[in-house]
């Protein structure tokens, strides 16, 4: 396995920079790290080999999408064997209104964050797709009625 990467403040800081304003262009980034526009990027391509920068991408706004209704279901399975779990990541996968989707330990099996229009949508979701998944034993859903903090990048602040 690979020796993992040392971080310094300035790799911190320009993470830090990255998840909340990966628009800006290298020479802005250089400016607020104190480096050339050079070096910062050397350091974020560095990042990015190293597999530390895992992409960009833009965070879009759901109700601005007409997806106003988010749900988390927590899902388990009748049968834990290999061909099981993997039927139904398998499955998971090719679900479009599955917008993450994690392996738990616990009561439940899996937990999805489920992303749709409105309640109709969802009761289709869940009855056409989840509830007739092969090995599905038991499902409970939990619908969002507001978003107290919503994803915004890692803490980065303890790695320093």
């Amino acid at each position: 396995m690979d020796q993992p990467i040392t971080l310094d403040r300035t790799d911190l800081r320009l993470l830090a920079l990255l998840q909340t304003q990966g628009r800006s262009s290298n020479a802005e980034l250089a400016v607020q790290v104190n480096l050339s526009a050079s070096a910062c990027l050397r350091r974020t391509q560095r990042l990015e080999a190293a597999g530390i920068i895992a992409g960009y991408g833009a965070r879009l706004d759901a109700r601005a999408l007409g997806l106003g209704l988010q749900a988390f279901v927590r899902v388990q399975l009748e049968q834990h064997g290999q061909a099981d779990i993997e039927h139904f990541a398998d499955g998971v996968r090719g679900w479009d209104e599955v917008v993450a989707c994690w392996a738990l330990t616990g009561d439940m099996d899996y937990l999805l964050q489920v992303q749709v229009r409105d309640l109709e949508h969802f009761s289709r979701f869940l009855l056409d797709r989840l509830l007739n998944a092969t090995g599905v034993s038991d499902v409970n859903s939990s619908f969002v009625l507001r978003t107290v903090k919503a994803p915004e990048g890692l803490p980065l602040a303890h790695l320093a």
